[in-house]
């Protein structure tokens, strides 16, 4: 018979070696790596919706002027679920005049910057004056500048504005009538509470008119100048060794103060040409420049394409892979959304078909949306795609021209953030960009950490769009007017994307929209011609 002694003394020797193993088990296996993003986030007096920025870990939040950047109240804010935060930017107010930093938790750490953009509209005119008024935000001064020989104790004031409309005093206060500059003026500017001290200077200046910049593209030039404000300002060009000047209409020139500029239309590619601005019977500086070429679209008539395993392409094989659609990700369930057709404005040729439909196998997938666009689909990202947007362009059209033909289906599929949408129309667009990209422009579509183009982005130089919504019985005409933010900046990508669904990238459309797109070409004048 065993001891009873010796029986308990070995149950509590294997308990204590089952204390000692357990102690030395490790859980060697890692946490997974997902970054946490912000999905959605709004700030009380929005001037327009925040850019959010995945791959930067980045938040710009465009500010009204009559906001106080320093007292910021968010009333939107969506992370990715199950992640933690600090600080919760729905409690309390932030100081945005510099950027804040906010951290998403889930097993690691993920910093992102909420940074805020707001510009404040000022303005100081004085009549007679050279130019437009230097107004500096951060020296806190005005510069005016004015013909030689101004009486500066007797100049007349038109306008001033030194911050925010409505809540902003000015000591002493200043208003339209006479004002003596004649020595430096000082001003109080109190605002939200604080006060900023302004002071305004005046220079004389011997020279009534300058031809202060020109930007030549290749049919049309973009001229500026400075001159008095109290006089009939303008331009004159001529091609370069010609002797007639050539006036430009007063339609095409534009005046604020004594700024002026115009555009000149109907110019030759590759050409010389010399501008100078005019002030009443004062001539500026000569500005000699060159126009730049033209371009076609390469495949712009979409005659080009190629199948390749399973994978249908808007290239010849072998040819320049100018296009690319999201087919590399459908074709993963045995669809192509975008394929070549024999249905063109011309009743011959190809144009490019594009359908939304719901991809699957046994119910099981999601929906998408035909598309093509300039630049490749990089690779799938489970049913998501990771695309490079944009081909090298540096010439700058004033617009995108071709023909397009519309059937929408009514909207029958919604993500969570669009499900207000159902049972509308869906709605196609066609839109072109000229962007500063260094590279091509990285696009995911996984909600995870989506990026997705922004028309509103500071790498935006130049766009234009179209959108549709209905039914069409035949292909139209479309032109769509590339508008520019800065005459002066040389673009270095094109982006042009047309889509069935406007809202593809969120799996939100109308199952069977069909849209057709064909002879894509650029206008460079600034007609319709």
């Amino acid at each position: 018979m065993v001891d009873k002694r010796m029986l308990m003394a070995g149950r509590v020797l294997l308990s204590l070696m089952v204390l000692i193993l357990s102690g030395c088990i490790k859980n060697d296996i890692p946490y997974p790596r997902i970054q946490q993003n912000i999905l959605e986030i709004a700030a009380e007096g929005e001037a327009r919706q925040a850019s959010i920025d995945n791959d930067l870990c980045e938040v710009t939040v465009y500010l009204e002027e009559t906001v106080d950047i320093r007292n910021v109240r968010f009333s939107e804010y969506v992370i990715s679920e199950g992640a933690e935060t600090n600080p919760d930017l729905l409690e309390g107010t932030y100081n945005l005049s510099n950027p804040i930093m906010v951290t998403l938790h889930k097993y690691y750490d993920y910093d992102w910057t909420i940074k805020a953009q707001q510009t404040i509209e000022r303005y100081f005119s004085i009549e007679g004056q050279i130019g437009e008024s230097v107004v500096d935000p951060i020296g806190h001064r005005i510069i005016v500048t004015m013909p030689e020989g101004t009486d500066l104790s007797k100049l007349t004031l038109q306008q001033i504005k030194l911050g925010p409309a409505g809540i902003t005093t000015i000591t002493p206060e200043l208003k339209p009538g006479i004002i003596d500059l004649s020595y430096p003026l000082k001003v109080a500017v109190d605002c939200f509470g604080r006060t900023e001290y302004w002071t305004i200077y005046v220079e004389l200046s011997e020279l009534v008119v300058s031809t202060s910049n020109v930007d030549a593209w290749s049919e049309v030039i973009w001229a500026y100048g400075d001159g008095p404000s109290d006089v009939k300002n303008g331009f004159q060009y001529k091609q370069d060794g010609a002797s007639e000047w050539i006036d430009v209409p007063e339609s095409l020139v534009t005046q604020v103060q004594g700024a002026f500029s115009c555009y000149i239309p109907h110019l030759k590619p590759l050409t010389d040409y010399v501008v100078r601005a005019v002030s009443g019977s004062d001539y500026g500086n000569e500005v000699k420049v060159t126009t730049q070429s033209t371009a076609d679209i390469p495949n712009g008539d979409f005659e080009d394409w190629c199948q390749i395993g399973k994978i249908i392409f808007p290239f010849a094989e072998n040819g320049q892979r100018f296009w690319d659609t999201g087919n590399t990700g459908s074709s993963t369930l045995g669809q192509n959304l975008s394929v070549s057709s024999d249905h063109t404005p011309t009743g011959s040729g190809k144009s490019a078909e594009c359908t939304t439909k719901f991809v699957g196998i046994a119910g099981i997938g999601k929906l998408g949306a035909g598309s093509i666009f300039t630049g490749s689909f990089r690779k799938v990202d489970g049913t998501n795609g990771i695309l490079d947007f944009g081909q090298p362009w540096n010439l700058r059209p004033t617009k995108l021209k071709g023909y397009f033909q519309y059937k929408a289906k009514d909207i029958d599929y919604v993500s969570t953030e669009l499900a207000d949408l159902k049972g509308r129309p869906d709605t196609c667009i066609v839109y072109v960009a000229l962007t500063d990209w260094t590279a091509p422009y990285e696009i995911r579509t996984n909600p995870r950490n989506r990026i997705l183009f922004d028309q509103n982005a500071s790498y935006v130089i130049g766009y234009g769009q179209m959108q549709f919504s209905g039914n069409m019985d035949d292909f139209k005409e479309f032109v769509i007017d590339i508008k520019y933010r800065d005459t002066s900046k040389v673009p270095s990508y094109l982006q042009i994307t047309c889509a069935t669904s406007k809202y593809g990238d969120y799996f939100t459309g109308g199952n069977g929209s069909v849209l057709w797109v064909d002879q894509f070409s650029f206008g460079w004048d600034m007609s319709d011609k």
